[in-house]
């Protein structure tokens, strides 16, 4: 069972690469919602990927040296809150392995035990409260593989959602399975990507939501992808930027 300490003053954020480019806005969003707790936010500009792609993909050296160049610049002994399920479980988890029986191991260790997913650490070190200030409306929401499986936050995200008082939760059939993107699956295996990411959208649909939210942007890259093919006219956005819009801060 992981030990959460005392909300800090300071925190690196590691935005991900898919923010970076597609969203950065989720970005600026989720660095509001920790400021508003009173937390300094430190951006290190230098920051890249997680080094997921190559670990999944076989690659472990090159991995290695990837998450060797990302915990090279996170050097004080703040957390690292991570805009993402999937590098959360990466950095939080796989290091470990990547470096086991390192002579860096002790090192890595300590890195990893500080790496958050956002939501995780609003619940478990904010102890956040949040104050709905939006109209009524419904929401569902879809975890990723690594986000659910690795690290658990879709307890955690959907304790956020329970704390907006005119947000209605709609859950959708099979809300565990995967939505077909797994990174480089959906390019190796592209008919098998399609029918899972067809279901995916159905089960989504089907609850009649005004919107789904995803604290993973592969997932919501893929979702709303097959969403706009398919000409329906339900979105997803990140978590982030819904948990502040409700809030009042955006």
């Amino acid at each position: 069972m992981r030990i959460y300490p005392a909300k800090p003053v300071k925190v690196y954020f590691y935005a991900t690469c898919l923010v970076d480019m597609f969203d950065p806005e989720a970005g600026l969003d989720a660095i509001t919602l920790l400021e508003q707790q009173g937390i300094e936010v430190i951006f290190i500009e230098k920051q890249t990927c997680c080094g997921q792609p190559a670990y999944s993909s076989g690659y472990d050296k090159e991995a290695k040296q990837v998450a060797q160049s990302q915990m090279d610049l996170f050097t004080e002994n703040w957390p690292v809150v991570v805009l993402s399920g999937s590098c959360g479980g990466m950095m939080h988890h796989h290091y470990r392995r990547l470096f086991k029986d390192d002579e860096n191991q002790a090192h890595v260790d300590a890195f990893c035990d500080r790496v958050f997913e956002m939501t995780e650490f609003l619940v478990n070190v904010c102890r956040v409260k949040l104050n709905d200030k939006g109209e009524s409306t419904s929401v569902v929401m879809h975890t990723s593989c690594a986000a659910r499986r690795e690290m658990n936050v879709h307890v955690t995200a959907t304790q956020l959602l329970t704390q907006l008082d005119n947000v209605e939760i709609r859950e959708q059939a099979y809300e565990s399975e995967c939505c077909g993107f797994g990174g480089t699956f959906a390019v190796r295996h592209p008919n098998i990507s399609q029918a899972m990411v067809e279901d995916k959208t159905r089960h989504l649909s089907d609850t009649q939501a005004s919107e789904f939210v995803s604290a993973d942007w592969g997932c919501l890259l893929n979702i709303n992808g097959a969403l706009e093919y398919q000409g329906k006219p339900m979105r997803g956005r990140h978590l982030a930027s819904f948990l502040l819009e409700r809030t009042g801060g955006k």
